[in-house]
């Protein structure tokens, strides 16, 4: 079997491409097979790179689960609780039914759910109380949930099925039930009552669960592995060390709810570049939020906020898929509704803008390639800054996702040229799962030369439609452009606060919706994930569906009359 490169586990025999790896030393004993291998049922290899990736994952989950079981395995089964025992597993459970109370009324209830939960409050109430009086556990339920605190990674602990703890840690959970019933029903009367926090010492034994700063340094070295530039790793660690900073360097199972409370409270008091500011920049996050407050200095936006709470809750989410003592994100929820902050959104091209755009000398005629803000006759057609602009007016698409197209990502099916979107190659990105689909080409490109222009790079054997557009420190095609473009726009009169790059997508989706587009047919024209679709590539669209509609798409008011098409 041969090994391939592009990862670790790729392997060949004959022709078809395999995963194979060898069992970690600390599960061979015990594990069911000498090594993991099969087939990856491929022989592209680019599709085997794609496989091998997503199996690996599954494999090392495979891996991480039989460490579990032998773990529990191994554990002693107690003939009875202590009476600290029950009553530390009273509280955690306690704690626990007022964090869930909590998580439900941070996604805000409307009228109808509010006044269902109040009454279910109510009626558990009564059914809790009137078997609490009489000894009785109703339909074995409170015996189930017992069994499963006990699963708990902060509890931990087996119990023999006759003891007679269970009696005891029953009776517990009902009366702490009750009690945070109780707290339920006066938070419903808008009454404050605090979620204590859960209680973080292990019941059985100490934590077995990495620091925080070993977890961070782990998920940094891992994601930029994967597929992070430096710049995208220097954010999330940033912030993740400031939530550090915060919540203090404890074992990963010792956080909870309020670590990331204190957090939320401490962002939504620091102003924008708050490590710039002269009376900021020198405190440590937390005395840095108290000061800015009695400054009453403007806070960050909303939109920046939940950047920030998205960069910290990727740790979370990373550390609750690799370490079983993780069970929950304590910044989930914490994110605030983005309505909000309607009024930080881009802004739309309007026609006149568009118009001054497409009437620049970029496109009119230039002194030459570098000098295209000059006016004179040459036209580089030849360029991504040139094309990358009248591709997402006509396909809606980032310009990330254009600069990185690779010259075979132009593609015909059953008649129909099209951009595939995708990251079949390791220097591509896509920002989500819905970003991977197929745009066809709009008729007002093929007018202007574009096929002509592919055709072009074709003969010149180009792999990149766009080679001489390189990305950033970054690690991002993107920013190099952005800042490009945004000299375009200064160049013609056409540049506000509110516009970038990024309102040709909004211009395209008001385009859509004026041509009669459905909203379905333009969120797979973009890349929007649709909640009812799944994974399916390009939302389950044919191209030539997606064509029918595209085709409708148009720009009245527009002038690109100036523009000459590509001989």
């Amino acid at each position: 079997m041969e090994k391939i490169a592009g990862h670790t586990r790729l392997y060949r025999r004959g022709a078809t491409y395999y995963h194979r790896a060898a069992i970690p030393q600390d599960i061979k004993a015990t594990y069911p097979k000498s090594e993991e291998t099969f087939s990856l049922g491929t022989k592209d290899y680019q599709e085997a790179l794609r496989r091998v990736r997503e199996e690996a994952v599954r494999v090392d989950r495979r891996f991480d689960e039989h460490r579990l079981e032998l773990s529990k395995s191994a554990q002693p089964v107690l003939e009875e609780l202590s009476e600290a025992q029950i009553n530390l597993i009273g509280d955690i459970y306690y704690a626990n039914l007022l964090e869930e109370d909590e998580a439900l009324r941070e996604e805000e209830f409307d009228s109808k759910s509010f006044e269902e939960h109040a009454d279910d409050i109510v009626d558990l109430g009564g059914i809790n109380r009137y078997a609490y009086a009489r000894g009785e556990d109703t339909e074995g339920f409170f015996r189930d949930e017992a069994e499963e605190v006990l699963s708990w990674t902060n509890v931990d602990l087996k119990l023999a099925p006759e003891s007679p703890s269970w009696r005891k840690l029953i009776r517990k959970l009902q009366a702490v039930t009750i009690k945070a019933n109780e707290g339920k029903a006066a938070r419903n009367r808008g009454d404050v009552v605090e979620t204590p926090i859960v209680p973080t010492q292990q019941v059985s034994k100490p934590s077995a669960a990495p620091m925080l700063s070993a977890a961070i340094s782990d998920w940094i070295r891992e994601k930029s592995l994967a597929s992070w530039g430096e710049k995208t790793a220097d954010d999330h660690r940033i912030w993740a060390d400031r939530f550090m900073l915060i919540a203090g360097d404890r074992p990963l199972d010792d956080y909870a709810k309020a670590d990331g409370r204190a957090f939320k409270e401490a962002l939504l008091k620091l102003p924008p570049n708050w490590t710039k500011h002269p009376q900021l920049k020198d405190l440590p996050i937390t005395e840095a939020a108290t000061r800015a407050c009695e400054l009453r200095l403007q806070p960050m936006s909303i939109t920046n906020y939940n950047k920030v709470v998205g960069f910290v809750s990727a740790f979370w989410n990373w550390a609750a898929n690799n370490f079983d003592e993780v069970e929950k994100n304590p910044l989930q929820g914490l994110k605030l509704r983005k309505e909000a902050a309607a009024f930080e959104e881009r802004d739309s091209f309007t026609a006149d803008q568009l118009s001054r755009i497409f009437q620049a000398p970029l496109y009119t005629g230039c002194k030459n390639a570098k000098a295209w803000r000059t006016k004179g006759t040459h036209i580089p057609n030849n360029l991504g800054l040139y094309w990358v602009p009248l591709l997402s007016l006509f396909t809606g698409a980032r310009s990330g996702e254009l600069i990185q197209l690779y010259v075979s990502d132009i593609k015909t099916e059953n008649g129909v040229t099209f951009v595939d979107i995708n990251k079949l190659e390791d220097d591509k990105r896509l920002k989500t799962k819905g970003s991977r689909r197929r745009i066809p080409v709009h008729q007002a490109l093929i007018d202007l030369g574009f096929m002509k222009f592919v055709d072009h790079c074709r003969s010149e054997k180009r792999t990149r439609l766009f080679p001489e557009m390189v990305k950033g420190k970054d690690g991002y095609y993107s920013s190099p452009f952005s800042r490009q473009f945004r000299r375009v726009l200064e160049s013609v009169g056409a540049k506000t606060s509110k516009n970038t790059f990024y309102s040709f997508r909004h211009s395209f989706e008001d385009a859509c919706r004026d041509s009669g587009v459905p909203r379905d047919v333009m969120y797979a024209l973009q890349g929007h994930e649709d909640p009812g679709m799944g994974d399916r590539y390009g939302s389950g669209y044919a191209v030539s569906v997606l064509n029918e509609h595209l085709q409708r798409v148009s720009y009245p008011g527009v002038d690109l009359s100036n523009l000459r098409a590509l001989e």
